[in-house]
This record gives C-alpha cells, structure tokens and sequence, in this order.
C-alpha cells in the first residue's frame, strides 16, 4: 500500500512537472473557468499516460518546490464532474494528504488518475472556452489540445512504478502516524481502531452525548496506512460508528432560518475493509433540504441582497449587520434549495467581499458551498 505522504515528497525530490506529474498551488472546482482548465489536466494526463498512474500535487509553490498547502476538499463528488463532462473518462481519487508543519486546517491535495488502458479520452460538451470533442495530450509539462489521435505509448510506466515502489508504507510509517495523530489530536479525546489486523484509522473530535446518541465536532479523522485525512470539519458535527468490518461517518449540518436552527443529516461515508488488503468507500448523500414559506424566504433574499449591496458599494456595516453577515451565505444557499435560483449567483458574488475582510462570515460561505457541490453532484 503507498504511503501518500512519501510518495508526494518522492515526487517533489526526483522529479520535475512532466507527462505523468502535475503540480499546482492550488486548484478552483467553483466556477467553469477552474473546472475546464482541471478537467484539461485531467484528460491531458490520462491519454498520455494510458498504461501507468499520473498525479497532480496541489498545494505546492512552483518556483521554489514549498509545500504551502490547501484547505481540506471533499472529494466524495469530483468522480461525478469527471463523469458529466469526459467521454472515457478516467477513474480519478483526489486525497486530503495532512503534512505536520502545515497545521490541522492545512493539507496538500494529491489527484491520482488511474490507467485508462489505451482510450481516448476526450470532452463530452462544451466548457468555458474548450469545445465538446476536444482531446488534450501532455507535451513535457504542458497539457495542449491536439488536432488527432495521439499515439498513445506506455513510456511512463517503468519510472511511475520505480517512484510508487519507493512510496510504499511500513510499519515504522504507520506506527509514527498513529503517534503523532494521537499528540496532535490530545485535547480532542483522539482514539483509533484497526482493521483486519492491518487498516489502522484514526479520529478526533470534540464529544457531546445527548439522548439521540453521541456526536463529535471539530473532528479530524485519518486513514494512517496511506496518510489520508478522511474528513475535516470545524463547523458541522458527526457521527461514527464501526464493527470490524466498516468504519461509517454521519456528517450532519446546522442549517435554519431567524431563530429555526436544527441538525440536518447530509451524507453517510462507510469505509469496507477487505480480507484481501484492501477497501472501498462508499458515499450516500441522505439530505433533505428544508422548507421555509415563500412570504419569508422573499423578507430574507430582500434583506441578504441590500447587505451585499453595501458589501459592493464599501459602506460601514453595523454590529448587527455584522453579525446578520454570518448568516448570510446559509441563508442564500436555503433559498436556493426553496426555488429561488438567482440566490446562487448571489452566494457566488459575495465570496471576495467576505474573504478580504469578515473571517467568520467567509468561513461560513466556504462550508455552504462545500453543501452545495455535495448536493449537486450526488
């Protein structure tokens, strides 16, 4: 099993971008800009290296090889945007890989595409400035559109085995990964579990028991064998639950309106581990948005979009238009969910205002539009 962690530092030390590597500092999946251009890599990467693996390192600095690091990204949906909008498409994991010196809300993002067996993969429809039928090839480090049917070859394929060999984890790896999740993770009851006798997975949260079960916020859970951070949440909270076969999470949302605020569940993550050495992740989206009455969904949308009229036009808020701003971006994206669709555009056009200066109101907008891509593509 690769060790992820060491296979990025692999890659970063011995060789340079290419046709079967890629690095960025980071990537943009929120608009169709960023998607074409991710989805460009990703067709590139796959007809040039049909017989072997290809990355893509996010989270890196070019100039100098400085791992900086990315928010966590849920990845649970990326399979379906690559679906929707490739025709053979190749089958992509995005890994949330935690580095110890970039802290607990800090990861680096490591995209492996996985042999495509010799198909053409090529754009299904159109997508910002590239047309349906496109097929991109990677030339040196550059992914470009070609004219015809590449010759595919599989000269990649001895170097990316040679990189993966030296990547492969151990039981040192594995048990300094326990330990250091269990100090980092000390002030937050950190526990793990291992499975079939190899799959160690650990996790952290804040704990609170009520009478509907247990629940834990601010959790931080890790797949130690191949140093992959499973899910990272500040705001919303979970439940787990696990017998020697699986190790389920539950993730839940604080959504409502005004004073109307519940937990509402989201999606349902199980991991199957396999006597064979192996696992599966299985992803059940279980949301149900909630319904709020038109009269005050209209009083909301009215009132969200004078506040971010003044966002746009640099007028002084209030303490309690301040605090109104924390609420701003759930209460768009439920408006959204209760027909009214130019709430989106609105939760998209406020994203710089809030990120150059309300922290906690762009903490927020960050945690509903990772709701919204859920939602999306489930």
């Amino acid at each position: 099993m690769i060790n992820k962690r060491l296979l990025i530092k692999n890659l970063l030390a011995h060789v340079a971008e290419n046709s079967f590597y890629d690095k960025k500092l980071k990537i943009n999946l929120s608009d169709k800009e960023g998607k074409a251009k991710f989805l460009k890599h990703i067709c590139a990467l796959s007809n040039t290296n049909p017989y072997n693996n290809s990355y893509i390192v996010i989270g890196v600095e070019d100039k100098h090889n400085q791992i900086v690091g990315v928010d966590f990204y849920d990845d649970s949906k990326i399979q379906n945007l690559i679906n929707a909008y490739l025709t053979n498409p190749p089958k992509v994991n995005y890994a949330n890989i935690p580095f110890p010196h970039l802290g607990e809300n800090k990861v680096v993002g490591l995209v492996s595409i996985s042999p495509n067996q010799g198909k053409i993969c090529s754009l299904r429809k159109n997508i910002w400035k590239y047309y349906g039928g496109m097929v991109f090839y990677r030339e040196g480090s550059n992914s470009k559109p070609q004219d015809f049917e590449a010759n595919l070859n599989d000269h990649n394929e001895a170097v990316v085995h040679s990189i993966e060999s030296h990547s492969q984890n151990t039981i040192k790896y594995t048990l300094d990964g326990v330990f250091d999740f269990m100090e980092l993770a000390k002030d937050y009851n950190p526990k793990y579990q291992v499975f079939k006798e190899y799959f160690v997975v650990c996790w952290a949260g804040k704990k609170k028991t009520t009478e509907k079960g247990t629940f834990y916020s601010r959790v931080n859970i890790e797949l130690i064998n191949e140093q992959i951070k499973l899910f990272y949440s500040n705001l919303d909270e979970v439940s787990i639950d696990f017998d020697e076969d699986k190790f389920t999470i539950l993730e839940y949302v604080h959504l409502g309106l005004q004073k109307s605020y519940k937990y509402y569940p989201l999606e349902e993550v199980t991991i199957y581990f396999k006597n064979n050495v192996s696992y599966e992740i299985e992803n059940k989206m279980v949301f149900e948005p909630p319904k709020f009455s038109k009269s005050t969904l209209y009083h909301i949308v009215n009132s969200n979009n004078a506040l971010l009229e003044k966002l746009k036009k640099n007028v002084p808020l209030s303490e309690r238009e301040e605090r109104d701003l924390v609420k701003l971006p759930a209460n768009y994206l439920l408006s959204y969910f209760n027909g009214f669709p130019e709430s989106i555009d609105k939760l998209e056009e406020i994203k710089p205002y809030l990120k150059e200066k309300y922290a906690e109101a762009y903490l927020r907008y960050k945690e509903n539009i990772r709701i919204l891509r859920k939602v999306k593509y489930s």
